[in-house]
């Protein structure tokens, strides 16, 4: 297993029993090493990419099963949320280019772009607009991407190969009603320098080997789809009680 600890800055390698873990990656602001990462995913050949933010430039780093860096880039400007890397490509979630998910090569350099924002109602407001559409690209193993929203109204959208959409399903449940019923109408007026708060409604999202997508709230429900789009299942996760995962992996 590999454990990502954004906090700690580090990845470590856990043995199949569980009984013994190994630093793979350690702190560092220099190549090889990792210093503010905000996100993390590992190809099925055990192959890993972080992002991070080296004196505040966005950097994606590519690392074999080993832990060893094989390459890396820089993304001059734009921060990374969540990334998607199976091995050969890299996709990442870019609205402020005006689409909502973006293919990289492993030297960083962009092969194409997928999909158009969703319409918002507040076009006006461009940061408002951008986080309404801030979302978690995912390669489905069995072929084609999904993209779910993370803010705003809960929704997925399934594009196939050649990036043209094949489905787009509105997320609706009573289990996270409240949270979709607190979602505003209204953004209050901001001066120059600041932000919108936009929070979340879904935590994290995966496809396992099946091509079934599993999407996690963050109220502490997830929601599982098949490959047509249509929700099949309702899992809650336990631990020391009911947890919201943060990320979703599958063997």
């Amino acid at each position: 297993y590999y454990v990502f600890d954004r906090r700690g800055h580090t990845v470590y390698a856990v043995d199949a029993k569980g009984t013994a873990a190994a630093k793979l990656v350690q702190i560092g602001a220099e190549e090889g090493r990792l210093i503010e990462p905000s996100a993390f995913d590992v190809a099925f050949n055990g192959a890993f990419a972080v992002a991070d933010a080296p004196n505040n430039r966005e950097r994606v780093q590519i690392f074999d099963a080993g832990g060893v860096r094989t390459g890396g880039f820089l993304l001059p400007g734009r921060g990374v949320a969540t990334l998607t890397f199976n091995g050969k490509l890299i996709l990442m979630s870019h609205p402020e280019t005006g689409w909502l998910l973006t293919e990289y090569t492993l030297t960083g350099v962009p092969m194409r772009s997928i999909g158009q924002l969703r319409k918002t109602g507040h076009e006006t407001d461009r940061d408002l607009h951008i986080a309404l559409n801030s979302g978690i690209p995912i390669a489905d193993p069995n072929g084609g991407f999904y993209f779910v929203f993370r803010t705003g109204q809960p929704m997925f959208r399934k594009y196939d190969d050649k990036g043209e959409l094949v489905f787009e399903r509105v997320i609706q449940g009573r289990d996270i009603d409240p949270a979709v019923a607190a979602i505003p109408d209204r953004w209050p007026r901001r001066g120059a320098t600041e932000l919108p708060l936009v929070a979340p409604i879904v935590r994290t999202a995966a496809v396992d080997e099946s091509g079934r997508l599993w999407v996690s709230f963050v109220r502490p429900i997830t929601y599982v789809y098949d490959g047509s789009g249509e929700k099949i299942r309702t899992v809650q996760f336990r631990a020391a009680g009911i947890i919201a995962p943060s990320s979703l992996s599958f063997s």
